[in-house]
């Protein structure tokens, strides 16, 4: 049996940039023979949309209409009853610390998440389990790192979510039976909204601790030079505009 979260990574890898566009340019040098303008214009079109894409002032727009979380509000921060991490991914296979760690992203909110606990002595839930590839959990590699590295005490490990879904669902699990109802939730402010949204379908207020949040920055000439920074800032951003639409439909 297929594994969804396999299929869901596959599908993500075949919709989003930079494959998508590479597909549909594939899609358009195949009918050059039979419809030569529609091809040509197709992977034209395609190439162009990546150049476009993979410019950082594009990425930046792109992100800014996902990401409106703004700055953490420490006032309010200290009002919640605990903090919530999200896992953003492992990194298999890192023979520098002799096995698995951290990927980027989880390690920035691990990073911000340490701070966060040490500004408003809350403490600390870990959200994230194990991918289709196996391995440690992300919520382990995570309490790992805010004990050893960061010296943050974890009170709470939420080791089974493969989802952003599941993260609240299962973490609200663990919220409710310790009586806590208002949580600060680090994440990336680019799926902070998302992930904003789910914690309250499953009755958890939050006040969102974005890492890496959109601000506005003077435009250079590199910020509109395609780049590996621009495109991929864009992928992320597309997809939370995708995962977005797909929640207001499913919640339909």
């Amino acid at each position: 049996m297929i594994d969804p979260l396999w299929l869901k990574a596959l599908i993500k890898t075949l919709v989003l940039p930079p494959t998508g566009l590479l597909l549909v340019a594939a899609v358009g040098l195949g009918l050059h023979a039979r419809f030569p303008r529609v091809g040509r214009s197709l992977a034209a079109a395609s190439v162009f949309a990546l150049l476009v894409i993979s410019m950082p002032v594009v990425a930046g727009y792109l992100t800014q209409f996902v990401d409106t979380s703004g700055p953490l509000d420490l006032a309010k921060a200290r009002e919640a009853d605990a903090i919530v991490i999200l896992g953003g991914g492992v990194r298999h296979n890192a023979p520098e610390y002799g096995g698995e760690t951290l990927a980027t992203l989880t390690l920035e909110r691990v990073r911000y998440g340490a701070r966060v606990a040490r500004l408003t002595g809350l403490p600390v839930l870990v959200s994230g389990g194990t991918g289709f590839r196996g391995g440690s959990s992300e919520a382990a590699l995570m309490k790992a790192s805010l004990e050893n590295e960061f010296g943050v005490p974890v009170r709470w490990v939420e080791a089974r979510s493969r989802t952003t879904h599941e993260n609240a669902v299962f973490s609200a699990r663990i919220l409710r039976r310790a009586g806590i109802q208002r949580v600060v939730l680090v994440a990336h402010g680019f799926d902070m909204r998302r992930a904003i949204a789910e914690f309250a379908a499953e009755g958890i207020e939050s006040v969102g601790a974005p890492t890496r949040t959109h601000i506005g920055t003077r435009d250079t000439v590199f910020d509109y030079l395609p780049s590996i920074s621009g495109l991929v800032g864009s992928y992320y951003a597309t997809y939370e505009i995708l995962a977005n639409l797909v929640r207001v439909v499913n919640k339909d």
